[in-house]
């Protein structure tokens, strides 16, 4: 049983340390987030509620338009995106739902290269 308590110590500081550990991605992860958010929040990005038409009239025709998504059932319309060159544009139907800064792809750890 002293053996048992001679480990307690050893045992409760590598849990820490590998909990410290399973928390830096998570950590980081949210920073990179943060920096995004703050990034589409300085950005003129299309506005949730525009029309496609407002959308192309006031920012071009986009590079491309990705395939549709969605429309196997009346809970799961059918979702547009357009790309441009530093964001992607969501539409439902033919209204902005959501745009976001465009990360390339194999890029999700530096929000910052999508200028």
């Amino acid at each position: 049983m002293f053996t048992y308590h001679y480990h307690l110590p050893l045992l409760a500081a590598f849990a820490i340390g590998l909990g410290a550990m399973a928390a830096t991605p998570t950590a980081h992860a949210e920073n990179l987030l943060l920096h995004r958010v703050q990034q589409e929040k300085s950005m003129n990005l299309p506005a949730r509620g525009m029309t496609a038409a407002q959308v192309e009239h006031r920012y071009g025709a986009p590079v491309r338009k990705l395939t549709p998504r969605g429309g196997d059932s009346r809970h799961h319309p059918v979702i547009n995106r357009w790309e441009y060159a530093n964001f992607i544009v969501y539409f439902e139907h033919e209204h902005v739902i959501h745009s976001v800064l465009n990360t390339p792809a194999g890029n999700n750890t530096n929000p910052s290269a999508a200028h």
